[in-house]
């Protein structure tokens, strides 16, 4: 998902370690951030689905993971060359994708890092690099007392690897398919997606509902990010996205921002590719979170392997419920907050939703 930044998606291998045995170590990254056991993953896995370990969890230090649009090139070129494990990182993720992911990161061309194929794994990749960034720079002891994560569509896949649900491996080839399935998707229909600036949700709500009553399509246009009051994306079909354009003025919006993407995320449009992440997650191992992960879907914490599993394949056609996980957060009483990635537009976002919480950008 493409958010427009308007509110202002390791291995601590020696760097002398062999490919064979940096490939070997890497199946424990998300381990070596949160310090969990094999054993402590396999009792998490073993909990029953119906297992609601996080039902009242208060939250002190908060992680939040960019999506799709954090994106530039550029990015990753620092991080590689000061810490070795973020360089690991890109040398494993380049064999798992079959392409060189830090050279399309560091030299574009831009068009070929902003496709969505491209786009997911650079950031969820480049999100890890900023942990061992973190992790090098304020040590071990800060990214323990995260004890809560959450992620912007597609950095819900990086907040789940950073709390033990899969193994950094496993997540990238997730977003690997996401991407992918995601373009294809979109390919195989007209459609859209546009930032709205300037109205609250229940006007942009109306908005689409009278676009896609003018528009007369099959298939309409609806809110697809709730990101803050003032700033929502809506997606759907070309027909309906382009009658919203015509009326943005009538409802009083100040902009409408054709978004860079390939089509209508979050939407019946993604059905396609929700079905074919559907059955990848029937074949990953999965395991509960060490820590509360926020769904984007419901704002509840993934509590075990089949919810979670169900939740991610539902996000591709479910709106984004970011300004709610922000507020229930805010209202659980969250006191620490970092981005942790490309970008700034989750601490854009906490602005226009809290201007007294401040959040510590680790970028890379």
């Amino acid at each position: 998902m493409l958010i427009q930044a308007t509110c202002s998606s390791s291995s601590r291998c020696p760097p002398t370690q062999s490919r064979t045995d940096l490939l070997a170590s890497t199946s424990t990254t998300s381990a070596r951030f949160h310090g969990a056991s094999l054993a402590t993953q396999a009792a998490a896995a073993a909990e029953p689905a119906t297992g609601n370990r996080f039902a009242d969890y208060k939250p002190s230090t908060a992680f939040y993971f960019p999506g799709q649009g954090a994106q530039s090139v550029g990015m990753a070129k620092d991080v590689v060359n000061e810490v070795p494990a973020a360089k690991q990182l890109f040398q494993t993720a380049s064999d798992i994708l079959g392409y060189d992911l830090l050279k399309i990161c560091t030299e574009g061309p831009k068009d070929k890092l902003d496709s969505t194929e491209i786009s997911q794994p650079a950031i969820y990749v480049a999100s890890f690099a900023a942990l061992e960034k973190l992790k090098q720079t304020e040590g071990e002891e800060l990214i323990q007392k995260a004890d809560v994560a959450c992620g912007l569509s597609l950095g819900e896949y990086t907040a789940l690897a950073f709390a033990g649900a899969f193994s950094f491996e496993d997540g990238l080839k997730l977003v690997k398919l996401r991407g992918e399935s995601m373009q294809a998707a979109a390919n195989a229909s007209p459609s859209a997606m546009i930032s709205v600036i300037g109205l609250d949700s229940d006007k942009v709500a109306a908005l689409c509902e009278k676009a896609s009553a003018e528009s007369g399509a099959e298939v309409g246009v609806r809110i697809a990010n709730f990101l803050c009051n003032g700033n929502y994306a809506i997606s759907g079909s070309l027909e309906a996205c382009e009658a919203a354009e015509k009326l943005a003025k009538e409802f009083g919006a100040r902009k409408m921002v054709r978004l860079q993407v390939a089509g209508a995320f979050h939407t019946s449009f993604m059905q396609p590719a929700e079905e074919q992440l559907r059955e990848a997650l029937k074949a990953t191992t999965i395991n509960t979170p060490r820590i509360p992960v926020i769904s984007n879907v419901d704002v509840q914490p993934h509590d075990s392997p089949d919810r979670t599993r169900d939740t991610l394949a539902r996000q591709l056609t479910s709106p984004v419920q970011w300004e709610t996980t922000m507020q229930t957060l805010l209202q659980k009483g969250v006191q620490n907050s970092y981005e942790i990635g490309p970008g700034a537009v989750i601490s854009g976002i906490m602005r226009r939703i809290d201007r007294k919480h401040d959040v510590i950008n680790i970028q890379v």
